[in-house]
Order: C-alpha cells, then structure tokens, then sequence
C-alpha cells in the first residue's frame, strides 16, 4: 500500500482494523449482526446526498484542490532518527544559491484532463519548506560565516550558514545541494494526479524532498456540505484523515477515546463518493479525556479513482495526514 509520511501530534494506538464492503465483514449488511450497520447506512445515504448538492462542489471536482501536504516524499528517504526529525520540523540548510526566477506556467495531470497553473520559485518553495534550525544547536552555532560557501536564498548568508552537525537527535540539519522542476504524485479532488514541484536533493537522504511548485492561490477550497445533526450517534467516532491508498485499499484513522473498545470501521460505497466513521463500545466507568488515533483498513469493492472519502459524521472529505 501507498504510505503518507506523518507527522503525528498526539498519542497513536497502533491496532489495525479491516473492513470489507463484500458482506464478509462488520462494515456491511452481510458481516456479523451489527445493529449499527442500519444506522450508519442511512447516516452515509445523508452525507452523499449533502455532498452533491454542497455549494461549490462543481468547482472544486473541476479544479486544482490538493488533498495531502505540498510536501512530498517521491522516494524512499532512508531516513535515521535524526534526519526523520529534521525532515518533519523543516530544519534544512542551503548549500546553493536558489534560482528566485519564477518558471512558466506549468500543467497538472490529472485522470481526466489537465489544467494550466501557476508555479512559484524554487527560492519561494524553499522557503515554505525550510521552518527553521534545530533549537538545541544554537549556542553551538557561530553564526553567518561570510567566507562559508554555503548560502540560503539568493546568495545571501542565512540562518543555516555554520550550523555544526554533531549528530545527535535534534540537532541534525538537511542540506539541500540541488533543486530541479520536476513532477510528482499527489491526491487531489479529482484523483491522483502529476503535479509539478521543486525536487530538492538532500546530502543526508537517499531520495529527494519534494515541495509542490503549484501557487497555492489557485487551490479550490473545499466544499461545506450542509449535514444534518450527529449527536444522535453516539455509538460512532469520527474519521481523522486518510493514512493510505492503494486500488482498492483505503486506510485512515479514527479518533477514539482512551476507554473505547470494539473499534469497527465502516464503510458505504457510492458511484461519486465513499463514506466512512468508526463504531466503538463505550464504558461506563470513569475515564482520561484525551484524543487518540487508532488506525484502521478497508478493502473497497473497487478503486478509489477520483471519488471523495467523507467522514459520515460531519460530511467533511478527508485528506491525507499532516505532514504527508
């Protein structure tokens, strides 16, 4: 299956679940007597029906509407601890001038037809991509060193130059030595699509860092699909985002309480959409009040395609993990 990098901010439980849309598992009629299946099936029927009639719809399935970070891995990193950490907090370094020129317009590939967008510069998308130096460096740090090759951005000495590297979690930097336009995959509105970006070459990994070239003033907003009120189902969690997707594979993760069991996924399928929640037992007894991500896996009846994944509870679409 297809991986999303994540950057996680809260505590994970890290117990897969499975579903099947086939009548063999608890997210369909056909699986064991689960009464919620009733329920969840007339709530999905309700989302999909908000979702086609959701102001503004039309447009976001006819144009550029990314569904994951402009952040991209096109390869596998090769990551250690050190150069994982400096790739979640955006701790890079330049050992280039970057190109500010902003290129021609370029095209997004997408499964049914292409559009003409606007691209940035590489100095711009370095820019978004670079957050900063790893804070537990700093009184190593000697500061900009003027006869130091290295350069951030135009020429210019910045805040990387004479970063020391000694290798020790949270304060490992990545040095970017070259950026090139390319391509790369990324889940829009209307599929997988290609997608031109900035392919920055990294010293410390084996693959580059990608950040999307598209300016992010032509991204279509998300529809707000009007859904009636959920609090009747108390029984059912909410879908966090997607983790996943693979053909017929789809994972995501589902915020669940720290006293929650019998965590189910669920699953309706639709010919434009696919509606999605989990089901769990709730206890009686008293419990912490925290937030947790439990991650689950569902085998659809075919592939995703360019249908939109909604949370059955608040009929928003789903996007990829942070950080992905």
């Amino acid at each position: 299956m297809r991986r999303f990098t994540a950057l996680l901010g809260i505590t994970l439980i890290l117990i897969a679940g499975c579903a099947r849309t086939d009548g063999t598992g608890p997210g369909g009629p056909g699986g064991s007597a689960d009464e919620r299946w009733e329920t969840f099936q007339q709530r999905a029927d309700e989302v999909a029906e908000a979702w086609r009639t959701a102001s503004g719809r039309q447009e976001w399935l006819a144009g550029y509407a990314p569904l994951q970070s402009r952040t991209v891995l096109p390869a596998e990193p090769g990551f250690t601890p050190e150069t994982e950490q400096a790739f979640h907090a955006g701790w890079y370094r330049a050992e280039l001038t970057v190109s500010t020129e902003t290129p021609a317009d370029g095209t997004v590939d997408f499964p049914d037809g292409t559009l003409s967008v606007p691209l940035v510069s590489a100095a711009d998308a370095y820019a978004e991509l670079r957050q900063g130096d790893p804070p537990q460096c700093d009184a190593a740090r000697p500061g900009p060193d003027p006869t130091s090759s290295a350069t951030d951005l135009g020429g210019t000495p910045g805040p990387d130059d004479g970063v020391t590297d000694s290798g020790e979690l949270g304060c490992q930097a990545l040095t970017v030595t070259a950026a090139t336009l390319g391509t790369v995959e990324l889940l829009t509105s209307r599929g997988t699509a290609q997608v031109p970006a900035w392919l920055f070459d990294v010293a410390e990994l084996d693959g580059p860092v990608a950040r999307v070239a598209v300016a992010e003033s032509v991204a279509v907003p998300a529809p707000d699909p009007q859904v009636p009120d959920a609090t009747g189902l108390t029984t059912f969690v909410t879908a966090q985002d997607l983790t996943g997707v693979d053909g017929t594979e789809l994972a995501y993760r589902l915020g669940v309480g720290a006293c929650d069991s019998d965590i189910t996924p669920f699953v309706q399928e639709y010919a434009d959409a696919v509606v999605v929640a989990g089901g769990v037992t709730r206890t009686a007894q008293e419990c912490t009040d925290q937030l947790l991500f439990h991650p689950v896996t569902v085998t659809l009846d075919k592939a995703l395609g360019a249908r939109t994944v909604l949370d059955a509870l608040t009929g928003r679409p789903l996007h990829v993990a942070a950080g992905g």
